[in-house]
């Protein structure tokens, strides 16, 4: 069973003094102008200027006298007229266009008295337009004519308003009389005046100058601050405006340090305004309402079912328990405020009705505090309450209820099953997670302020980015500036996603404040390098697979769009190319599945050498960092082989000890192609010891041999014991005998001998005897058929063979 909107009689009028001329003013005038007095005992009619008398009735409900004014046709009636709270008391104020104020006062006996009567353009010759009365001040809007500020021109005309405010003072008399002027705005336009309990709001009219009726104006007393609002373009900055402290404001200046305000947008186009305790709702031709918060922020509430019948249909918003109200015509619609949707729609007896704002806490009678929380709706027939009203008994479901019961009806519509479902089936069944995933999250709900404190630090960051803009609008300091405004643009969308504009986005700050951005970065990757040259990071996880995400493999960026990583590649490669390759490497340890260095596409090291451009076109030395730092085989095989052209023999046998004992292949293989430059040359006989050190520990001293023997030069003729001069020496059995010595590190294995030199090298006897020192002879082949020459060396001794055997 629901929950049904109702409207209960509160009042048949016959209370109020003057019931009969207050029910005729109500029914014989659609444009008769309401207030509700703060403490809910007065009732005040103004009829516009031209209708019959009485043009003001002020009704009191209970014992009292009404008040009837009437002007003759040279004296226009009052602009507008409003209730202060007084101490006592509410007091009646009374505005007229000519800058004439009067403050009324009902006194102890019966009847109104006049308590005082004050200009309000004291210099004369200005019109006040629109006034209005925020929280116990008198707030009017006022033309300056030509004899004020001089001759002015059509566009200057336009910003020919100022805005100012008096707020009520203690007296001597029961109701407190108006203090002195202060003025909030100057040179602006011609705004019309709304007030809700705590805020005024500025809102543009049809003589507005286009320009700028695109904006609306809060300004909040109680904070001291004005806000800003663009609600089509969504934008929203705040001032400080506060007239204890002489705060004023040209309106000009005010919107020149407002970046994105003067943007071209079409004029707001609103049928009705109400300011209500949540803020302004606005009512658009098509039916559309939307709410104005006091910070200025805009959303929409809902559509009506029906739009207003042009300029001259009568509306009147009004919200009430979450609930908002809106008569049409005779028509009154009921819609939630949090999904929009329409509650309940009722066709009223009369056309002619208006909504009363409820009376200010703390001054309701016992009847009011039993209607409280509904809206009061007056019309010639009486003063009713319209709310919301459940039978005996009922009470609303949960959200988690209402969650279950809504997707029965959906499920029971797409099943072909004839049974029907009900919702504890789909709270027990497994296979409706939908509904019990949505449910699980309305459980889990966090309130508005436990969000707000989640949320304080982002938004704290927004609004000094907004004030930064503003500064930079302004032309302050703008080299600091932009360099504070590109720091906090790239910490704000490493917190998004990385994807389109943000991504093009990103790529236009480092292109255009590299300097800045690479700051912004190194603070949230929380970059720091250490004793070795290394780099560390303690950023989380989810910020390395924003920076590490990209293109796939073979793709080209849109646009010349760099992604991420590249992006920084690219900026560090023109700020300090010596710390690319550590932070290569340090990317390189991060990644998970499916991303950064566990991710599909390209390697991290050859992303980066494709920011650094073609092969062969790249700075040498980077490269080689990148290939070295990689990790990757392939890599460091090509590095070494680049420091082996280069004959840097030192730094190519140091790649290869620098890896661990997780990469024993891959040394191996480094091993083998520094073997084979050993083999061909003499220039690594000073590199030895760094090379024993290389060796493989499983490596038998036969298959060393055998490598040796792979990569010893083919010689040219025959063989000579001592090599001409000017030509490279060969590799000798003492340059081996280090190597050798290696390779049994592990000591002598048992068993039969594996190899025809192993004898040789295990032998502890002694060496043979020291040939002759006498003329040579010439051995007889016969006799040593394999030898051809024996020649001393100065590492031992030298044996030439023709079979290229040592």
């Amino acid at each position: 069973m629901k929950r049904a909107g109702t409207l209960r009689l509160l009042s048949d009028l016959s209370d109020f003094s003057g019931a009969a001329r207050l029910r005729e003013l109500l029914a014989g005038d659609p444009a008769v102008r309401v207030r509700w007095s703060p403490d809910g005992r007065h009732l005040l009619l103004l009829r516009h200027p031209g209708a019959p008398a009485p043009q003001l009735l002020v009704a009191a409900r209970g014992p009292g006298a009404e008040l009837e004014r009437a002007w003759l046709p040279g004296h226009p009636p009052p602009l507008d007229a409003f209730f202060l709270p007084g101490p006592a008391r509410p007091a009646l104020v009374l505005v007229w266009g000519s800058g004439l104020a009067e403050v009324w006062g009902a006194g102890v006996g019966p009847g109104w008295r006049l308590l005082q009567s004050t200009e309000l353009c004291p210099s004369g010759g200005a019109r006040v337009v629109a006034v209005a009365a925020p929280r116990g001040r008198l707030v009017w809007c006022e033309e300056c004519q030509a004899g004020v500020e001089g001759r002015l021109g059509p566009p200057a005309a336009a910003f020919s308003h100022r805005v100012c405010v008096r707020a009520l003072e203690p007296s001597g008399e029961a109701v407190p009389t108006l203090g002195r002027t202060h003025i909030l705005l100057h040179h602006c336009p011609g705004f019309g005046l709304l007030a809700s309990r705590r805020d005024l709001f500025l809102v543009p009219t049809a003589t507005t100058w286009p320009g700028v009726a695109h904006i609306l104006l809060v300004w909040s007393p109680g904070k001291g601050k004005v806000m800003v609002s663009a609600p089509n373009l969504g934008l929203v900055h705040s001032k400080s405006l506060n007239p204890g402290r002489g705060d004023t404001w040209d309106f000009r200046i005010l919107l020149r340090g407002l970046p994105g305000l003067l943007a071209p947008k079409q004029p707001l186009t609103v049928h009705t305004w109400a300011p209500t305790p949540q803020g302004l709702l606005l009512l658009d031709f098509r039916g559309t309402v939307s709410l104005v918060h006091s910070h200025g922020g805009t959303r929409p509430v809902g559509t009506l079912h029906e739009a207003p019948v042009g300029p001259q249909g009568s509306a009147a918003l009004g919200t009430f328990h979450g609930t908002l109200a809106c008569v049409l015509g005779s028509t009154l619609e009921l819609l939630d405020m949090g999904s929009g949707l329409l509650l309940e729609r009722k066709v009223l007896s009369t056309d002619r009705v208006h909504l009363l704002e409820p009376p200010a806490p703390g001054l309701e009678d016992e009847e009011e505090l039993e209607a409280r929380g509904g809206l009061r709706l007056l019309s010639a027939v009486g003063l009713f309450r319209v709310g919301w009203e459940a039978p005996q008994g009922f009470e609303l479901p949960s959200a988690e209820d209402l969650v279950f019961e809504e997707a029965c009806g959906y499920y029971q519509r797409r099943s072909l099953r004839g049974t029907q479902l009900t919702p504890e089936e789909l709270r027990q069944n497994s296979i409706f997670r939908a509904p019990q995933a949505l449910a699980s999250i309305l459980q889990g709900h966090l309130p508005p302020s436990a969000l707000l404190t989640t949320l304080r630090v982002e938004l704290r960051d927004y609004r000094a980015l907004e004030q930064l803009k503003a500064q930079l609008v302004a032309g302050d300091d703008e080299e600091a500036g932009w360099t504070e405004l590109a720091e906090l643009e790239v910490a704000r969308l490493l917190r998004t996603e990385l994807i389109g504009d943000q991504l093009t986005q990103l790529n236009t700050i480092f292109q255009a404040l590299p300097t800045a951005a690479w700051s912004a970065t190194h603070r949230a990757l929380q970059l720091q390098p250490d004793g070795d040259g290394r780099l560390r990071s303690q950023a989380p996880p989810d910020v390395w697979k924003k920076v590490l995400g990209g293109t796939a493999a073979g793709k080209e960026s849109p646009g010349g769009v760099l992604p991420p990583f590249e992006l920084l590649c690219q900026c560090l490669c023109r700020l300090e190319p010596r710390w690319l390759p550590p932070f290569v490497e340090l990317a390189q340890q991060q990644g998970g599945p499916g991303w950064g260095a566990g991710g599909p596409g390209l390697p991290l090291y050859r992303r980066a050498l494709a920011v650094l451009g073609e092969e062969g076109a790249r700075p040498e030395a980077l490269e080689l960092e990148l290939l070295l730092s990689s990790g990757r085989p392939k890599a460091m095989l090509q590095a070494v082989g680049q420091l082996v052209q280069k004959e840097q023999w030192e730094r190519a046998l140091e790649a290869g000890l620098a890896l661990g004992p997780s990469s024993p292949l891959l040394r191996s293989e480094i091993f083998k192609l520094l073997l084979s430059e050993f083999a061909r040359h003499r220039r690594l006989d000073s590199h030895l010891p760094l090379l024993c050190r290389l060796c493989p520990p499983d490596l038998a001293p036969a298959e060393l041999l055998l490598l040796l023997r792979t990569h010893l030069p083919d010689e040219g003729g025959p063989p000579t014991p001592f090599p001409e001069p000017g030509a490279e020496p060969t590799l000798t059995v003492g340059l081996l005998r280090a190597l050798l010595e290696q390779t049994r590190a592990q000591g002598r294995p048992s068993g039969p001998v594996l190899s025809l030199y192993e004898d040789i090298l295990w032998d502890p006897g002694t060496p043979p005897p020291t040939p002759p020192r006498g003329p040579m002879t010439t051995l007889q082949a016969a006799d040593h058929p394999g030898l051809e020459a024996w020649a001393p060396s100065g590492q031992g001794f030298c044996v030439t063979d023709k079979s290229n055997h040592l």
